[in-house]
């Protein structure tokens, strides 16, 4: 589904001239200031098919919620075989896993009785809720003929009020996400979730959540409005960005300060980038594995209901 941006960009313009009137009567754009650009916690292998790096860890320091964990599986190549690689059946509880594939293809089963296969360009959104059990591997297809594999995974955070209810999944294939071509033909923006503009994806999120997939062409520049309450952060999937004065390459992510109402984007070359922001959730985090809550209690209590089976029969504790 593509757009063209131009009266969108025209409704943005006027709502930044209305945001930062100063007594002086002049208009100014508050551009948000970054934080800290990371490289990434390492490299490791998740199950067999997905060689990661990690940029973003709930048990590390740098925390952006309602972002958990961020792994970016940077295009590898993977020969021909009769075995699907992946990572076998296992557990989630309290937070949503959100899928982006930008190369190959993966299929996907869980206990709720889901199942499905996202190529480039697709989005497979779960919600674990209470408790479900799920495997991801590659495709058939793209295991019998091999080739490259390009991939982000996120973890999103759920509200408490959220983390006890049913499982539930979106399959979002690339045809149903809004494409918007901007400005000038400077690039593309796909919505994988929020809204643009009067643009809207129609992903279901449990708290306020932005996630756009830009391309834009070297040497041009673009301007995102960004809501005061949201928390932010940009990975650089390919080519070289310029941000608040900070150089950003490939493979890298910027975590943005907390104030501002604008994200500017230089690109020094062709790019492609991972824009996400959402509203953080105030409420403390209690994590271990596969499992995040609220308290260590419901943590032990994860692992007694997995361990009981009740993750297969979809009981509630």
């Amino acid at each position: 589904m593509k757009v063209n941006v131009n009266r969108i960009n025209i409704l943005f313009c006027l709502w930044l001239t209305a945001t930062t009137v100063f007594a002086t009567g002049e208009t100014t754009m508050n551009i948000r200031k970054i934080d800290k650009v990371t490289s990434g916690n390492g490299h490791h292998w998740v199950g067999d098919g997905f060689p990661v790096n990690n940029m973003l860890s709930y048990n590390s320091d740098l925390k952006v919620s309602p972002f958990l964990l961020l792994d970016y599986a940077e295009p590898a190549d993977f020969s021909p075989t009769d075995k699907p690689r992946g990572v076998e059946q296992h557990p989630h509880r309290g937070f949503e896993t959100v899928t982006i594939v930008y190369h190959g293809e993966l299929q996907h089963r869980d206990t709720a009785g889901n199942s499905g296969k996202i190529g480039p360009g697709d989005v497979q959104w779960m919600t674990a809720a209470r408790g479900i059990l799920h495997e991801e591997k590659h495709s058939d297809d793209f295991t019998r003929s091999g080739g490259k594999l390009e991939m982000v995974q996120l973890w999103i955070n759920l509200p408490a009020k959220y983390k006890m209810s049913a499982p539930h999944y979106q399959e979002v294939t690339s045809s149903t996400i809004p494409s918007v071509t901007l400005e000038n033909g400077i690039g593309t923006l796909r919505v994988i979730a929020g809204g643009f503009g009067e643009i809207k994806s129609s992903v279901k999120t449990f708290t306020p959540i932005n996630i756009y997939d830009i391309t834009l062409k070297e040497k041009t520049s673009f301007n995102i409005p960004i809501p005061q309450d949201f928390n932010a952060m940009l990975l650089v999937l390919s080519g070289k960005i310029t941000s608040a004065e900070r150089s950003i390459e490939a493979s890298e992510l910027a975590v943005f300060a907390s104030t501002g109402d604008i994200i500017e984007i230089k690109c020094d070359s062709e790019a492609k980038v991972l824009l996400m922001s959402g509203k953080p959730i105030d409420e403390p985090v209690a994590a271990a594995g596969p499992f995040v809550m609220n308290t260590e209690a419901e943590i032990k209590q994860a692992y007694n209901d997995f361990r009981s089976g009740k993750f297969l029969t979809g009981e509630n504790n």
